[in-house]
């Protein structure tokens, strides 16, 4: 019976199953819904059993409430705080740019470049092998 439940509504529940994609949560004596493994908790879950066990009593968040099929979208980590995030530590950068004064040139010139260059070892070959 969905229509006693609304999106939003933080509820106690009781971890009824658990299958790799979430866990069952029962919300009353007729009434379950589901925690997606990514409403499980903040962060990664590879395996939920590592988190839940059934028989847990659980707070969730109804998030989603579809009566025409009769499923019920829970979350547990609505109703937790978000971790604050770490700041990175601050390392210092390497530089990675470099300037052009610093590099030998050869290999850098541009086609344009090195055109007249291509074209006089050409002549040159030429003039070579028609000798």
């Amino acid at each position: 019976m969905t229509t006693n439940y609304e999106a939003g509504a933080v509820l106690e529940g009781k971890v009824t199953g658990i299958q790799p994609y979430g866990a069952f949560v029962a919300l009353d004596e007729q009434t379950q819904g589901l925690v997606h493994i990514s409403e499980i908790k903040h962060g990664f879950v590879k395996d939920i059993n590592e988190v839940l066990s059934v028989g847990d009593e659980v707070k969730v968040k109804v998030l989603t409430v579809d009566e025409e099929n009769g499923k019920i979208s829970l979350s547990i980590r609505a109703t937790e705080e978000a971790p604050k995030q770490q700041e990175a530590a601050k390392k210092p950068r390497r530089q990675t740019a470099v300037k052009l004064e610093e590099v030998n040139n050869e290999g850098f010139n541009t086609l344009k470049d090195k055109l007249q260059e291509w074209i006089n070892q050409s002549e040159s070959s030429e003039l070579i092998k028609n000798k």
